[in-house]
């Protein structure tokens, strides 16, 4: 079982880093608060959960503990898989996640994607003593980029959402506000698809 990678970083996406250790490049899935925090960085440290499937062996890494502890609590929750608690994570920071459990705030919870009303009340009623013990994670802050939209569309396909419904969701988004980073842009886009 890994614990955290340390290595140099190869490739980043909103929705992944490849880190290179020693030589051996790891595919690591990481979420939208992730992402900013390693941006402009060359190398990092991951903390990291492994899922062991027949199919498919997959890394999940994140910038720190805190952000972990709470993915693996989401998952532990029946009907969030490791892919819907990394949506969640992109779509909220952790702290606010710490946060809408704690005050029972369904409706925040429902307003990402996949979360219907059923997973959000399962989701407080199983995590809501558990999430106390989690210190509040970071505020996410982005530079500005020149691709924002590319980016923005690039993670949101590879995170499952049809690509036509996601430039359209994107191009309604930016022509009312041009400004967003791009964790801001896939954040708005998330409660609108």
């Amino acid at each position: 079982m890994l614990d955290y990678i340390k290595g140099t970083i190869v490739d980043i996406s909103p929705t992944h880093v490849v880190l290179d250790n020693n030589g051996i490049g790891y595919f690591v899935n990481i979420s939208i608060n992730t992402y900013s925090n390693l941006s402009g960085k060359e190398s990092s440290l991951l903390y990291i959960h492994e899922v062991i499937r027949e199919d498919a062996h997959q890394l999940y890494g994140f910038s720190d503990k805190d952000e972990r502890s709470i993915f693996l609590h989401l998952i532990s929750v029946n009907g969030v898989g490791a892919n819907t608690a990394r949506v969640m994570l992109s779509s909220l920071s952790p702290s606010e996640i710490v946060s809408a459990i704690s005050h029972n705030d369904i409706n925040l919870l429902k307003s990402i994607k996949g979360i219907g009303a059923k997973t959000a009340e399962r989701i407080i009623v199983d995590l809501r003593d558990k999430v106390a013990k989690i210190a509040e994670g970071d505020q996410i802050v982005a530079p500005m980029d020149n691709t924002i939209k590319d980016e923005a569309l690039s993670a949101l396909v590879m995170l499952g959402f049809p690509k036509s419904k996601v430039e359209k969701v994107l191009n309604s988004i930016l022509k009312q506000k041009s400004d967003y980073s791009v964790e801001g842009l896939i954040k708005e886009a998330l409660k609108r698809i």
